[in-house]
């Protein structure tokens, strides 16, 4: 097993330092290994270290213009920064030097979201539900994008995949629930807001929505 390989699993385990440390010495043995930077990067990133993460992406980028997973390091320190314009154009360029991976679409979609760009996400995070059908909170976030965007019948579709996944899924629920709102079936909408707050007691905007509906139907 190489050092980088090694490094990933002692990051996995929390042990930052050693990794750290084996990081380091594949750079000073690789120095014009773009890999050793994007994973000390993505060491920093981890840590909160942001400013420092940064110089680490751009170093592997300056030694390879094609480095996706350096882009994508970059992207996900902007939006950590919440610069979701600049977080985009680097989720962009990872994508375009060949990133074909659910999480780069993924937070593509989320950068688009985080600018109330709605219509933009769809697709990307259509992509990202595509490449892991599986993945509860991907397909939730593709749900909200297209109900965020007025398309209801296409995100009722994908909230009730969600709970095929997670039936307990409360925030699947809720939204259900204020799409029957919108199709006046407020018995319905109150039987969903209950349901979201059997799972999630704490539920505000479920208790909201229960009020509404309960005036509806009286």
């Amino acid at each position: 097993m190489n050092k980088i390989a090694q490094a990933v699993d002692l990051m996995k385990e929390n042990k930052y330092e050693e990794a750290a440390n084996l990081f380091n010495e594949y750079i000073e043995e690789n120095p014009k290994d773009p890999v050793g930077f994007v994973n000390f990067g993505n060491l920093l990133l981890h840590l909160g270290d942001h400013d420092h993460a940064v110089n680490f992406f751009e170093k592997a980028i300056s030694l390879d213009d094609k480095t996706a997973t350096a882009y994508y390091g970059l992207g996900n320190v902007f939006f950590d920064k919440e610069n979701f314009p600049k977080a985009q154009q680097n989720f962009l360029e990872a994508i375009k030097n060949g990133l074909e991976e659910a999480d780069v679409y993924f937070m593509l979609g989320m950068a688009h979201q985080n600018q109330q760009q709605f219509k933009l996400a769809i697709p990307y995070l259509l992509r990202a539900k595509e490449l892991t059908p599986t993945d509860e909170e991907v397909a939730f976030q593709y749900g909200l994008v297209l109900a965020q965007s007025e398309l209801l019948s296409e995100a009722k579709e994908v909230f009730e995949s969600v709970l095929t996944l997670n039936k307990e899924h409360s925030d699947a629920l809720y939204n259900l629930g204020v799409i029957a709102l919108f199709e006046d079936n407020a018995t319905k909408a109150l039987e969903l807001f209950n349901q979201a707050l059997e799972f999630d007691p704490n539920h505000v905007l479920a208790a909201n929505g229960k009020n509404v509906a309960e005036e509806a139907v009286n």
